[in-house]
């Protein structure tokens, strides 16, 4: 990165402009204030300057190392000559550099400030009345400044008047003096928040010259003519950094857009069969945040897109479009898109850019010495510069890579750390490479991994798991012993393979490429004798023609289901050595799967056609079975047992009714069953996964409850239920997971927040009961919802139609002509509770009760023979509760209530009559006297206790 590059960085959110003596004390200091509350950085020139920087020259750098800048417009703002020196400054940033301005109108109108009318005007007028008066004074201002432009009032006076113009015509907040000034402050707080939040794409390690060519590329766009419709091309061969300029270019202007898309990689998405329409799919998402319009062909996601675009002023990125279909797929012309709207297109072939189909186009060059230097030293030392004992070798590596980009990064990585005999070494080896020949250039890097499972897994990757989780391709390919942890991992040192964000793995094209033409070359015109066969065509030939030999160890198919293919399993009887299968819209004429490798380690067959897996598969050395959208109705008509099995993805199979028996499946590390609509009934054994990582039951809707064992599981980490419409409870139980940190379940019939989640020291995020975000932001909103008074009981009582001594008896708002009847009931009644609204009311209903128990005691203690004992199983009680009624009342009332049931007296609450220190209370008679403790701040709600009598014997 270069020094300019890193002295650029943005550290401020937002930067505050504003006139002190309108706003500093009133509306300025809310909204501060409020921002920081939100988490946001801000500037403002109260605080935040370091002492003896001039003020000048801090602010400039303050408001070009911001975000967002939010103008405070009030009517006294045209009268400082500082506040609209800001303002210049800040519109030449929303220019050049894409910063995102919004202006807040506090007491004028946006019409006042664009045209310097009303008291805004006067202002303004004021203060140029004043700078005529003093010429002097104006020239002073720019020697102190160092602005190197005319100061002269004409000039200044016309900067200022184009700043106002541009500024007061975006869109912003208007605060008249009849608003409510804190809902503008919170409208303001939001829209910021919602800009900073939109996640920033990756761009690269080390962005070496980035600024430099995004400044240049944002100029092309002319962020200023905001009506215009403007498509930009980036036109360059591959590996020279179109797609990280595009990724720069989409962060750094993409806050100032509400709808914005970035499709990656549309050349190799579009080889598959559907791949046109998934990204319009795509594109319709990121827009439009539609999930329910689903576009079933090309030519109806063009209408589809256009009408939904057509008013939308939307930021997309087209990265590597090989052809005139994919850019007329996803891009028909400029009238699919709304005023404003920003189109960059990324290729390598200059045809797709010509006959006016984009306003400008950008040639990606190479890197010139310097920028070449720096990014290979960053690769090769770490550092800026090359070392001194090699800065010669490093020249010719530089001069040889011919400032591709990507060739600069595969060489610095794979000579980092070596010494000079290894490098003079591999700068013969180059020499031997043509200069065109980039692939070859590449595989340098191939050639020089040490082992030959790092390049196994290399070419595995390559052809197979560009795009799929890290974790569950280091499981597959440790199946196939292959120690991919670590192979991994080098590889990524090595600059061959990426992890992005979301610990997906990902590969450079012409890396996929060259691994791709490494089998390739090894049997150029027969494809069944090459190791891994991924070119549909390829594929095809084999499986139709039955050709398959030992040599193949892995084979993909994605082809349209459309047009599904038929084969004979028999066409696998020669792949003896078959470790990965992945196929898609394909169909056996035959059931018999006996000639299926026994290496098989990874099965993936989205659309599996039969009802479970015969019998005939040989399956325990698989690692991870991918059946989605299959005809499955039970995994197995025989239980099979699996000690190899990590994955088990059944997702979107309609016909799933249960699942297996999972004590055939003791390393089971992640089940996923996604909308599974069927689906019933989870096995009881589901607790004995003693590895399980993940259960995911989203849209199991006819699922109505989770076995009891599954909340022993002491290892899962994240539990997903979203969707499960008929589950409507989650059982206190859920405590035991000890390693629980993700529980997801929106859109279920669960209405309260089990009491133990919050007691759970492990959940770490939660989205449940409209509660969403991380556990220490929303446990304490789940509380106070406990704490909220319910009123979902009628005024009468309310009984069971069978009465038992298990009978809860309710009297909302009672009368004391209600409570009067009690006592018939009261010999099955198990709990009681009686809402009072006042302390008279309540010292009446205490008397009518306390009656009814003593006359119903003294009913039960008749005189007997034997006097001196009580009979343990005599013990009666009942639960009284007085006061408000609230969830968290409900939850400690339903748990003493449950601990009656057990043992009959409710002695868990002060074992070994360890009573709270507040607790001290005198005996009279049958009554108990004791103080209500004052808690400052709050007001009791709620009385409970439990009454015990006993019959002698």
């Amino acid at each position: 990165m270069s020094s300019n590059d890193r002295t650029s960085t943005r550290i401020h959110e937002v930067f505050l402009s504003f006139r002190g003596e309108d706003t500093r004390a009133s509306f300025t200091s809310h909204l501060y204030a409020s921002l920081q509350n939100a988490g946001i950085t801000v500037f403002i020139d109260d605080d935040s300057l370091e002492r003896g920087d001039q003020i000048s020259t801090s602010i400039t750098r303050a408001i070009e190392q911001s975000q967002i800048a939010v103008i405070v417009f009030s009517k006294n703002y045209g009268d400082s000559r500082w506040c609209l020196d800001e303002l210049v400054r800040i519109t030449k940033c929303r220019s050049t550099i894409g910063q995102v301005v919004l202006p807040v109108f506090y007491g004028v109108d946006p019409s006042e400030v664009r045209h310097q009318t009303g008291e805004f005007g006067k202002a303004f007028l004021s203060l140029l009345s004043r700078l005529s008066n003093n010429e002097r004074s104006c020239n002073l201002y720019a020697k102190k400044t160092n602005l190197k432009f005319d100061f002269s009032n004409l000039v200044l006076e016309q900067r200022w008047i184009g700043a106002l113009q541009d500024a007061a015509g975006l869109a912003g907040f208007v605060v008249q003096n009849s608003r409510n000034e804190q809902e503008a402050v919170k409208d303001i707080v939001k829209k910021v928040t919602g800009l900073l939040n939109k996640t920033d794409l990756f761009i690269a390690n080390n962005p070496v010259g980035v600024r430099l060519r995004v400044r240049d590329m944002i100029q092309l766009l002319d962020i200023q003519q905001s009506n215009d419709v403007i498509l930009l091309g980036m036109w360059g061969m591959g590996g020279i950094g179109k797609t990280t300029i595009a990724k720069a270019i989409y962060n750094q202007i993409g806050r100032s857009f509400n709808y914005r898309s970035f499709l990656a990689n549309i050349r190799e998405i579009c080889e598959q069969n559907v791949g046109q329409v998934s990204l319009q799919q795509q594109l319709l998402f990121d827009t439009c945040k539609e999930t329910k319009t689903k576009i079933q062909n090309i030519e109806a996601g063009k209408i589809i897109l256009k009408d939904r675009l057509q008013n939308k002023r939307v930021l997309v990125v087209l990265d590597d479009v090989s052809t005139l279909d994919q850019l007329h797929a996803l891009c028909g012309s400029r009238q699919w898109f709304g005023s404003g709207s920003k189109i960059i297109i990324t290729t390598r072939d200059m045809q797709i850019l010509k006959g006016d189909r984009v306003d400008q186009i950008y040639r990606m060059k190479e890197m010139d010495k310097s920028e070449s230097v720096e990014l290979f030293s960053w690769n090769a030392f770490k550092q800026a510069k090359p070392r001194k004992e090699l800065a010669e070798f490093s020249l010719e590596v530089v001069e040889y890579s011919g400032g591709l980009p990507l060739a600069l990064e595969v060489l610095g990585s794979y000579l980092f750390d070596r010494g000079i005999p290894e490098w003079k070494s591999v700068l013969d080896k180059l020499k031997l490479i043509p200069n065109d020949q980039v692939q070859k250039k590449l595989r340098i890097s191939y050639d020089g991994l040490k082992e030959d499972t790092e390049k196994e897994i290399f070419l595995d990757i390559a052809c197979f798991f560009i795009g799929m989780a890290r974790n569950n391709v280091v499981h597959i390919l440790n199946g196939c012993e292959l120690y991919a942890e670590i192979g991994i991992n080098i590889l990524v040192e090595r600059s061959l393979v990426t992890v992005d964000g979301k610990n997906k793995l990902g590969m450079h094209d012409l890396l996929r490429d060259m691994g791709r033409e490494i089998i390739r070359e090894k049997s150029p015109k027969d494809p069944e004798e090459r190791s891994r066969l991924w070119f549909s065509k390829d594929v095809l030939n084999v499986l139709l023609e039955e050709t398959g030999t030992k040599v193949i160890e892995g084979l993909t198919l994605k082809w349209s289901k459309t047009n599904v293919k038929c084969f004979s399993t028999k066409t696998f009887k020669e792949m003896k050595k078959l470790r990965l299968l992945q196929l898609t819209g394909v169909q056996p004429t035959d059931g018999d799967f006996e000639y299926l490798s026994k290496k098989l380690r990874w099965f993936s067959w989205n659309g599996f056609p039969l009802k479970y897996l015969p019998t005939s598969f040989y399956q325990e050395n698989l690692v991870s079975i991918e059946l989605e959208y299959s005809n499955i109705k039970f995994l197995w008509k025989e239980s099979q047992r699996l000690d190899n099995l990590k994955i088990l993805n059944l997702s979107h199979s309609y016909y799933l009714v249960q699942t297996p028996d999972f004590l055939n499946l003791p390393k089971l590390e992640q089940l996923i069953l996604v909308d599974c609509p069927r689906l019933s009934q989870v096995s009881q054994s589901i607790g004995h996964l003693n590895e399980i990582v993940l259960i995911n039951f989203q849209d199991c809707t006819s699922l109505r409850s989770l076995p009891r064992s599954i909340y022993k599981l002491k290892s899962l980490k994240t539990l997903i239920l979203s969707g499960c419409s008929m589950i409507d409870k989650l059982e206190e139980d859920i405590e035991q997971m000890k390693s629980l940190t993700t529980l997801i379940a929106n859109n279920t019939a669960i209405k309260r927040v089990p009491f133990s989640v919050v007691r759970s020291k492990s959940i770490g995020y939660i989205s449940l009961c409209g509660y969403e975000g991380f556990a220490r932001d929303v446990f304490p909103s789940i509380i106070r919802s406990w704490m909220s008074p319910t009123d979902n009981l009628s005024s009468q009582f309310k009984k069971s139609s069978i009465m038992s001594c298990l009978v809860p008896f309710n009297v909302a708002h009672s009368r004391s002509h209600e409570l009067s009847s009690i006592f018939k009931y009261l010999p099955s009644l198990r709990s009681l509770w009686v809402e009072c609204s006042s302390e008279l009311q309540l010292s009446q209903d205490a008397a009518i009760i306390l009656k009814a128990l003593y006359a119903l005691n003294y009913k039960d203690l008749k005189p007997t023979e034997t006097t001196s004992k009580v009979s343990r199983n005599s013990l009666k009680s009942i639960f009284i509760q007085m006061g408000m009624n609230c969830q968290v009342a409900n939850i400690l009332k339903e748990k003493i209530e449950q601990n009656m049931l057990v043992n009959g007296r409710g002695r868990f609450l002060f074992p070994s009559n360890s009573y709270p220190n507040w607790l001290s209370f005198n005996c009279d008679g049958s009554s108990v006297i004791f103080e209500v403790p004052q808690v400052k701040g709050h007001n009791l709600k709620s009385l409970m206790c439990i009454v015990y009598s006993s019959s002698l014997f």
